[in-house]
């Protein structure tokens, strides 16, 4: 009892505090989305919800460069992304488009916020399961919650930088909103970082990319990052062919895996 009562006057390290504070503000950036949403300010939505994309990709390399993970942390970070991945974009949507057909529009939007919630509530349940097939080979199990918000977003992208009225048809979202949802729960392979390498050859030309990639970012926000998403969609058959190819190459047997192998998310 002594020894615990010291522990609680010594209270947590910082490095335990600083990336769960990043993970709040993930939380806080998306639900400021909704704010902007509210206000029919969608270029600010759209950056608030990047923003909480950002965030939730450092909260976890912090924990791990400050080692201040703890199943706390994990928990705040799957509850964070429901709401900055799932519930946000699902307002966003609905406010933008889907409000045209409230009813028919909104079970959409519901039905992408409940996959959201789906795929992390399966990540919590996984989350201390020792074998992840997937990762281990440098795949990942459906698309990510912080992509999938991404690409969810891209019609609303597209419309900022076209103005094609058929973007924000109703009709249309609901669709791409099935899709969206369908590919966070499916059990498909996607790319992680860990499965992709640059050659030595390709190493200087890939900063080059990287480069102008970030000069479009600034100089067009809405373009680049249409392609990007768009982009990263493409990938998806390619990442589930390369996985099974891999499967078959080591022989295993095809397990389904769990979803504590993207803790990254």
């Amino acid at each position: 009892m002594r020894g615990r009562r010291e522990n609680i006057r010594r209270g947590i390290p910082a490095r335990a505090v600083a990336p769960n504070a990043v993970t709040v503000l993930a939380l806080c950036s998306g639900l400021t989305g909704v704010r902007f949403a509210i206000s029919s300010d969608w270029e600010k939505a759209l950056i608030a919800i990047a923003i909480a994309g950002v965030l939730d990709g450092l909260d976890g390399r912090i924990a791990r460069l400050l080692k201040g993970e703890s199943r706390f942390g994990a928990e705040l970070d799957s509850l964070s992304d429901v709401i900055a991945f799932g519930v946000s974009p699902a307002i966003i949507m609905f406010m933008w488009s889907l409000s045209e057909i409230p009813r028919f529009g909104w079970m959409f939007a519901l039905g992408y916020a409940v996959c959201a919630a789906l795929r992390l509530a399966r990540f919590n349940a996984s989350i201390d399961t020792a074998e992840h097939p997937r990762k281990t080979a440098g795949f990942l199990t459906g698309v990510p919650a912080p992509l999938g918000a991404g690409i969810m977003l891209v019609p609303v992208a597209m419309w900022l930088w076209s103005d094609i009225w058929w973007f924000r048809d109703p009709y249309f979202i609901c669709i791409w909103a099935a899709i969206v949802g369908f590919l966070m729960i499916s059990d498909v392979a996607t790319y992680s970082w860990s499965s992709v390498h640059i050659s030595r050859a390709w190493r200087l030309p890939a900063l080059l990319i990287v480069a102008l990639v970030g000069a479009a970012l600034f100089s067009m926000p809405w373009h680049t990052l249409s392609i990007f998403m768009l982009g990263y969609f493409a990938t998806i058959p390619f990442s589930v062919v390369s996985y099974h190819r891999i499967r078959r190459q080591r022989g295993k047997p095809a397990s389904i895996p769990t979803e504590a192998e993207a803790a990254e998310e």
